[in-house]
């Protein structure tokens, strides 16, 4: 049976002062929200969610977020693994990780050997189609981590990731900063065709089914309403044009 999967987007960062600062660690509120993220979903586990894996973005923020909201679970021996598929979008410096060889020894707690070689890459003829700010890209890497978590063995997991890859990439929904939602695999019917449900163009979309619970979000910060996958990004046809809009896409900073 798929795991149950909580998604939680990271605390507020300091790129939501300024775009142009580089991989961002949290803000002093941002630490704070992982406090009440922490209060607010650490009394379910594994009452409620028996959570055997955390999934992480590989940049400062996520990173920062998993580990003052779910330490103590990794203190328990859960184990923490960063994922370059769940990273952001955009091409901007906020939304571009740092070397691993510099970004690894401040996090010694998470396994980063996981991690795609090509991070942080996202603009070179090979990381382009999977990490290029696109349509195909975004929704054909949503696709793909989600059926790398269908076939996950755990009860529950959880993934630290980002509201635009989250929202566009994954489910459709929003995501307030610190704020979370939780999804079960639904496998009562077939995988859905369309133009854009798989990495090659030709699978079929993963559907989920959200708890009731959590459609304003588990802390109660986010929006009840969702958007199509995919909507408003470039075609990766569209060239040079969809770089240009990759530069100037507007982050989900608030």
């Amino acid at each position: 049976m798929p795991p149950t999967i909580i998604l939680v987007r990271h605390a507020q960062a300091l790129h939501n002062v300024d775009n142009n600062i580089h991989d961002p660690e949290l803000s002093e509120l941002g630490r704070q929200q992982c406090a009440q993220l922490k209060e607010k979903l650490m009394p379910r586990i594994p009452k409620d969610l028996d959570v055997g894996l955390i999934l992480v973005s590989p940049m400062k923020r996520t990173l920062e977020t998993a580990l003052l909201a779910f330490g103590d679970l990794i203190e328990r021996g859960i184990p923490i693994v960063a994922h370059a598929g769940w990273q952001e979008n955009s091409l901007q410096p906020c939304d571009t990780g740092s070397p691993l060889p510099s970004l690894a020894p401040l996090f010694p707690a998470v396994d980063f050997s996981q991690v795609d070689p090509l991070f942080p890459d996202k603009t070179s003829p090979l990381a382009a189609p999977v990490y290029g700010y696109t349509r195909q890209a975004i929704v054909g890497r949503g696709q793909a981590v989600l059926r790398e978590l269908r076939g996950r063995p755990e009860k529950a997991v959880i993934v630290v990731s980002h509201s635009g890859f989250l929202r566009d990439g994954v489910t459709g929904w929003w995501f307030m900063n610190g704020d979370w939602r939780v999804f079960e695999f639904d496998q009562s019917e077939p995988d859905e065709f369309d133009e854009v449900g798989g990495e090659d163009g030709t699978l079929g979309r993963v559907r989920l089914r959200q708890w009731e619970e959590t459609r304003e979000g588990g802390m109660g910060w986010s929006w009840d309403r969702s958007v199509p996958l995919g909507d408003g990004l470039p075609d990766a046809d569209a060239g040079g044009d969809a770089e240009a809009e990759a530069g100037e896409a507007v982050v989900d900073g608030v």
